[in-house]
């Protein structure tokens, strides 16, 4: 996979992630987020000189319990999206992306892998309804839900913006949110890698293997 080197000069112009709605058209989508800076892009993904510490949450799984995610996912490799159940297309598309790469990982590797899904939907995304739509994407996944004023800050932690679900005229209940998968090295716990939205199945088959040795790919 050929590496595109961002030149020095583009540094200072930094790139941004924005917020999206999950089947919207919200003109705030367009709003930058939090500046990443120092990048080396390839293919698919972009490796971020300036890692993200992984983010400090205590939530609820999909079980009922307390997860400690800083904890519970200590010298593992990581993958952290945002997101919520109700999406109609860019949530359930990503995760369903991932899962078809996850399967093509030798068991161990998927046995050692955490993919977690926080939901920026927490009044609607319970722990029961939260497991059962990831039971269908990857029962190994994990799903954590809470209070939304501590997801919301755990997200700006790694420079994901999420605003609170709002009601449209028609009904329907979008959530805004930063559509990007970080994935954290198991040798730092550190988020080196962003994936958009664009990333596909091949795209995360080919480098999952690296992350998981805590590789960039």
């Amino acid at each position: 996979m050929v590496k595109k080197i961002v030149p020095a000069a583009a540094l200072v112009v930094a790139a941004t992630l924005a917020l999206s709605a999950c089947g919207g058209s919200d003109n705030d989508s367009k709003k930058p987020v939090a500046d990443v800076s120092m990048q080396t892009k390839t293919q698919a993904a972009t490796v971020l000189d300036q890692p993200f510490t992984k983010p400090d949450l205590v939530l609820t799984d999909t079980h009922g319990k307390k997860y400690d995610l800083r904890k519970e996912t200590k010298g593992k490799p990581t993958l952290i999206y945002f997101g919520y159940t109700n999406c109609p297309d860019v949530c359930p598309l990503i995760m369903s992306n991932i899962a078809i790469a996850t399967k093509s990982l030798p068991k161990a590797d998927q046995d050692d892998l955490r993919v977690v899904f926080v939901t920026t939907d927490p009044e609607r995304d319970t722990p029961a309804s939260l497991g059962s739509w990831l039971k269908a994407q990857d029962p190994s996944f994990i799903g954590l839900t809470g209070d939304f004023p501590a997801i919301q800050a755990g997200a700006r932690q790694i420079g994901i913006g999420i605003s609170a679900p709002k009601k449209e005229k028609d009904g329907t209940v979008v959530s805004m949110h930063g559509s990007q998968v970080i994935a954290f090295s198991p040798k730092t716990d550190k988020g080196y890698v962003l994936y958009s939205e664009d990333t596909t199945p091949d795209d995360y088959t080919k480098d999952l293997p690296k992350i998981v040795k805590g590789e960039n790919p």
